[in-house]
């Protein structure tokens, strides 16, 4: 039987009416005055057009730790329980949601932002002592956490799940991923620990199966706990994250009760291979552009170094569609719990396709849907159309630089809101937003 995109599906507890998700992205609401609302006017129009899933982007489980300054950031329960107006609205519009936890790790903006730097309470952290080449590229001292403060980080973590809970949302994600702290564990780039943290693959995954545990212990059992991670890491020097060993972690992630899992490629360090496409050579063209940046980066030469490291990426990793789809195949025929794919999915039939050859569970969209908040509606509708189109999105980056320095996630590109084209006479609008 061909699985369709309109389809249902269950993760663990959590069921969803359709097979499409908006994959985590940076929505900004991070520094606002009201996250809640924030979040709101980018989800729920999503969910009015039939989104089955949002999986909110990363939110970091410390009042320190964000890798940009528009990402949330949880020091107390009362901050997670103000989102409770979010869920609610998003499941009066009849959809779901799930928030990504994480860590920054070493990449940090307390080690290289200069507004956060001064006032930062501790060293970032790092899994262990940085190999020689990494430590000519960090821009501070960092902290390698013992083995009782993983422990106490871990506890941290589920925690922190248990207050997601109270505050309605569906599930959690870990952020295991895009050069973040679950990523630098896992990775023999960064993981050279040689407590029960380190060492060979089942090692490097401890600290996310202790992060499982504490969320069954704080949240619950039936709690949906969903897995993001690297399982294929480029890295410039030395030895990254095989495909081999990316399968593996799923088996073992499996094992230790995730409900889903969304395997990627990812660099070692944080660039534009999460997000191929254009060099966004226009957001450096802007002077507001340009100013804001040196605010940040404190010198001409870091803000350079920023447009290098850009350039570069784009160069290595141009937009290919579908990029992750060896990755998530891969993961898919060796495990039995529902694989997410995400990556360069930019048209109805490539959606139908990846369910129908049965190389995924779900479709995960995230970029496409600043340039389309209605894209749902349309791909649901067209998934089996020969005429469907691709998305809005004509990956061009301009959203990148903007994000790095905390401003709202929306379409930065000028041409795609004159071509969006107007609603049809008659058709109705979403519904309003509903947010108390």
């Amino acid at each position: 039987m061909t699985v369709r995109l309109t389809d249902p599906i269950a993760l663990g507890t959590l069921t969803l009416r359709n097979r499409l998700y908006r994959a985590p992205v940076l929505e900004g609401a991070g520094n606002t005055r009201d996250p809640a609302a924030t979040y709101a006017q980018h989800f729920v129009p999503n969910v009015a057009a039939g989104l089955g899933l949002v999986i909110q982007g990363n939110t970091i489980v410390l009042p320190e730790g964000r890798t940009s300054p528009g990402m949330s950031a949880i020091g107390e329960r009362d901050r997670m329980r103000n989102l409770g107006k979010l869920t609610r609205a998003v499941h009066e519009a009849g959809g779901k949601i799930v928030i990504q936890l994480g860590h920054g790790g070493l990449f940090a903006i307390e080690g290289w932002h200069r507004q956060f730097a001064p006032s930062r309470s501790a060293p970032p952290l790092a899994p262990s002592r940085l190999p020689l080449w990494l430590r000519a590229l960090s821009r501070s001292d960092t902290h390698i956490p013992s083995t009782a403060e993983v422990e106490q980080l871990a506890q941290r973590f589920g925690l922190v799940a248990a207050w997601a809970r109270e505050a309605g949302y569906d599930g959690v994600q870990l952020a295991g991923s895009n050069a973040k702290l679950l990523h630098q564990f896992q990775s023999p780039t960064f993981n050279r620990r040689k407590d029960r943290y380190g060492g060979d693959v089942y090692g490097r995954t401890t600290f996310l199966r202790e992060i499982k545990a504490a969320i069954v212990r704080e949240a619950g059992a039936d709690f949906p706990v969903l897995l993001k991670y690297t399982a294929v890491e480029e890295t410039p020097f030395g030895r990254g994250i095989t495909l081999d060993e990316g399968v593996q972690v799923a088996r073992i992630a499996e094992e230790a009760g995730f409900v889903a899992l969304t395997p990627v490629v990812a660099d070692a360090l944080p660039n534009s291979s999460i997000c191929r496409g254009e060099f966004p050579g226009r957001s450096f063209a802007s002077p507001a552009m340009r100013k804001r940046l040196l605010s940040a980066t404190g010198t001409h030469l870091r803000s350079a170094a920023v447009y290098a490291g850009l350039w570069l990426a784009a160069r290595k990793y141009p937009f290919t569609p579908v990029w992750n789809r060896d990755v998530f195949a891969a993961v898919k025929a060796a495990v039995h719990i529902p694989v997410l794919a995400v990556g360069g999915i930019r048209t109805p039939q490539e959606a139908a396709e990846i369910l129908a050859r049965g190389q995924a569970d779900m479709i995960g969209i995230g970029r496409p849907f600043y340039a389309e908040p209605d894209l749902a509606a349309r791909f649901l509708a067209e998934a089996h159309a020969p005429s469907a189109t691709s998305t809005a999105c004509e990956s061009c980056n301009r959203c990148l630089v903007p994000q790095m320095l905390g401003m709202p996630g929306v379409c930065y590109n000028p041409e795609i809101h004159k071509i969006r084209k107007p609603r049809p006479p008659g058709e109705p609008a979403a519904p309003a937003m509903k947010v108390a």
